[in-house]
């Protein structure tokens, strides 16, 4: 076979084994995570109350689900929606740098020194996959995506023992010209040069697992001369925790100020960690390759068969001593967070921006809705804020300068708010596509039917303002007693809004809904009189047929409002008595 087609069939079976071990990782973090569930929302929200409980939590929940990106982008979505603070957020992210060092040790031992049958695992989790269960699909699809991850590390073995770079001489001529003659360091422009190499790769991949398996196999088949193997890996598993930060600065892109600054918080954790590896990178690899010799019986700087868990070792050591040096600066951390990303002074009501869901990046479903939830408080804070703008509007002089800024914000908030219903209704869309428990389903079900029914309150909010500019252009005059009766109808409307309000704010399976009720047959009642006194009014020709076209407009569009009001309260109670199989 020509030599430049084998290459290149050798490189496309490297990106495919790649390839393969990244999905089996994937897979198996996702069915992790749906295992866990809700608990692992609960976790991080009842076990971050201060920096040390943070670490644990972070350390815990990253070892569950095997992926520091995971935790970190969960981290993002959590101070996103307000879950979690800043510190206690970094705390967490300090606590995934140590969890994710349980990988390094999985693929050490399983995956390289002893080597797992891969097929068996991959048979047996689509099995699982078959039964109805939902727990059980949920353990077959991690066993389907552990197999996977173990057959493309096998793949990626024999891929790397296939390109036989220990004998090409381009390669191995590049390591040996970076040898010290009658050393076996490696000078610090050179481990400056492979810090890079593992950061590029791994922003690339993004998956610091996939580089560091990558970093051992390149190690164990010899590719590299065996007097700078450890300390060339050393080198590019501190870039790998560079790269690795990548993922959650991807997810805060979209996100708001706080989430944007937990991803930098954890940019810079690991570079402070990187930059004091450095300055003793030496006697640090040496010190591990001692401990190495000492408990599992070689030195690294000789045997490359134990390279893999030297390297472990070296991951082990670098992130608890990292989080145990700066776990007492978490303030200052925070503090240059806040610098590199600075709060605008603006308000933040008057620009379209989702404020607690992360676009592009969920973690599981039940997270998501987690978000949702509270994007969906925060699109009724904007129309109730809306709402508020069209008494002040309706009581303005015609000549009043206020009138027409007041009535461009209200037409800006009726597409803030047709907006929103998009953004949020297609999240829970695309999350409502994943496998989800009935609860969850329901829940999604509910923040669907409030998102269309808040929408249609900026709708008869806007509806409500056009009226009042076609009586400003008429040069029409309310009597007093319209003024008065719709001053009454605008408080009944703000308190059902305050209590819609409370109800959204409430764990859902705790709201009632008896005030909703009442404060909705107070509207109805309410409009019921006006209609049959406007009725007769018209009859005598108390006030103009014009005029009275607005007034009625006025109380029937608020009155609607009142009905979305109630569906919106419906909908979060029917949320609550179809979980408990109170209603079907």
């Amino acid at each position: 076979m020509n030599t430049s087609v084998s290459v290149f069939l050798l490189c496309a079976e490297l990106v495919g084994s790649l390839g393969l071990f990244l999905f089996g990782m994937k897979y198996m973090s996702e069915a992790l995570q749906r295992l866990a569930g809700s608990g692992l929302r609960g976790i991080l929200e009842r076990f971050t109350s201060n920096r040390f409980k943070a670490i644990v939590t972070g350390t815990f929940v990253t070892a569950a689900v095997q992926s520091s990106s995971a935790t970190t982008v969960m981290v993002v979505s959590f101070v996103n929606a307000g879950l979690l603070s800043l510190s206690n957020a970094i705390g967490v992210v300090m606590g995934s740098n140590i969890g994710t060092t349980l990988t390094a040790w999985i693929i050490a031992f399983l995956g390289i020194k002893y080597g797992i049958p891969a097929v068996p695992i991959v048979g047996l989790g689509f099995i699982l996959m078959m039964i109805k269960s939902q727990k059980v699909k949920n353990t077959g699809e991690f066993l389907l995506g552990f197999g996977l991850l173990f057959l493309g590390l096998n793949l990626l073995q024999s891929t790397v023992e296939g390109l036989d770079l220990g004998h090409n001489a381009g390669f191995v001529g590049f390591f040996e010209n970076i040898i010290t003659p009658g050393s076996t360091r490696i000078g610090m422009g050179y481990i400056l040069l492979f810090v890079l190499i593992g950061t590029i790769l791994t922003m690339i991949v993004q998956a610091s697992s996939a580089m560091l398996a990558l970093s051992m196999l390149l190690c164990t088949q010899g590719a590299i001369p065996v007097e700078i193997a450890f300390e060339v890996v050393v080198a590019m598993v501190l870039g790998q925790n560079i790269g690795t930060t990548i993922t959650a600065n991807i997810a805060a892109v979209v996100g708001n100020v706080p989430a944007r600054q937990a991803a930098r918080a954890h940019l810079l954790f690991n570079v402070i960690g990187m930059l004091w590896v450095l300055v003793l990178f030496h006697p640090i690899a040496h010190a591990t390759a001692i401990l190495t010799e000492k408990w599992f019986g070689a030195n690294p700087y000789v045997n490359l068969a134990v390279i893999p868990v030297a390297l472990s070792l070296f991951h082990t050591f670098f992130n608890l001593c990292n989080t145990l040096l700066l776990v007492g600066f978490i303030p200052q951390i925070e503090k240059m967070t806040e610098f590199l990303v600075k709060k605008k002074p603006v308000d933040k009501d008057e620009i379209f921006k989702l404020e607690y869901i992360v676009g592009g990046f969920t973690a599981t479903a039940e997270i998501a809705v987690e978000s949702a939830d509270k994007e969906v408080r925060h699109f009724a804070e904007r129309m109730v804020r809306m709402f508020n703008f069209i008494e002040p509007l309706l009581n303005m002089k015609h000549d009043d300068k206020e009138y027409q800024p007041l009535l461009e914000r209200i037409q800006h908030y009726e597409q803030i708010s047709d907006s929103m219903e998009i953004e949020i209704a297609n999240y829970l869309t695309k999350v409502s596509s994943e496998g989800l428990s009935q609860e969850t389903n329901q829940r999604i079900t509910g923040l669907l039917c409030i998102v269309d029914n808040l929408e249609s309150i900026g709708d008869q909010n806007f509806q409500m303002a056009k009226l009042i500019e076609h009586k400003r252009e008429g040069n029409l005059e309310l009597t007093p007693e319209m003024k008065q009766n719709l001053t009454k109808m605008f408080s009944l409307v703000r308190n059902a809004l305050a209590i819609m309000e409370q109800n959204l704010a409430k764990p859902y399976r705790t709201v009632e809904i008896n005030d909703a009720l009442n404060a909705e047959n107070e509207i109805n009642n309410f409009r019921d009189a006006l209609r049959t006194k406007h009725l007769d009014d018209i009859n005598n020709n108390v006030y103009s047929y014009q005029l009275g076209i607005i007034y009625s407009g006025m109380y029937a569009l608020l009155e609607k409002v009142g009905d979305h009001i109630i569906n919106i309260s419906e909908a979060v109670v029917q949320v609550k008595y179809t979980s408990d199989q109170d209603i079907i």
